[in-house]
């Protein structure tokens, strides 16, 4: 079978970074998160990430171009052709859906799943309190779901327009959680 390409998505505090883990041990996928990436990209100094580092410097947020540019650039590279990749916190909005489609499609590749482990406002609201991060205030938190809200809504109807959503109950033991996420990836592998 194909090497495994998904996005996963879900509220902070969904336990996506747990289930994140164990996707990429069970598929051998890569793990590729947007801030990794944008890290790394800053590190070895490449054009895009010396791009980002100064907008970074200046207190401004990186703007789909570079952002763009830097996944495309990620997901060129051998290892992520050879054993797939988890793409968490990438894209976060339509626009950033579309260049993904494009960037896969340019590598002769496409997005086999995008897993949305839902979990309730409340619950993830309690999760993230009772992590005790000192930026985990309740106010901190509601803002952070509330932009959460608006940039997410319209990337799963991106994603359910074409088929790839699967919604996932994220209410459960991590275990209980990862063979939901598992059946559903298996699922949309299936029908590719």
């Amino acid at each position: 079978m194909a090497p495994l390409r998904m996005v996963i998505l879900g509220r902070q505090g969904s336990g996506k970074g747990t289930q994140s883990e164990r996707l990429t041990e069970t598929f051998g996928c890569i793990h590729l998160s947007t801030g990794d990436v944008l890290r790394a990209a800053v590190a070895e100094g490449t054009e895009l990430g010396r791009q980002a580092q100064a907008v970074m410097d200046s207190g401004s947020l990186v703007g789909d171009d570079i952002m763009n540019g830097i996944v495309r650039d990620r997901l060129s590279c051998a290892d992520i052709a050879a054993g797939g990749v988890l793409l968490d916190g990438f894209p976060r909005t339509s626009d950033q859906a579309d260049a993904l489609e494009a960037i896969l499609g340019g590598l002769d590749h496409r997005l086999d799943v995008a897993v949305n482990i839902e979990v309730p406002i409340d619950v993830v609201t309690a999760r993230m309190l009772d992590r005790g991060r000192s930026d985990d205030t309740l106010e901190a938190i509601r803002r952070r779901l509330e932009l959460y809200e608006e940039q997410t809504a319209p990337l799963l109807d991106w994603f359910d327009a074409r088929g790839l959503l699967a919604t996932v109950d994220g209410v459960g033991t991590p275990d209980e959680v990862f063979e939901r996420v598992v059946a559903a990836v298996e699922l949309h592998r299936r029908r590719a």
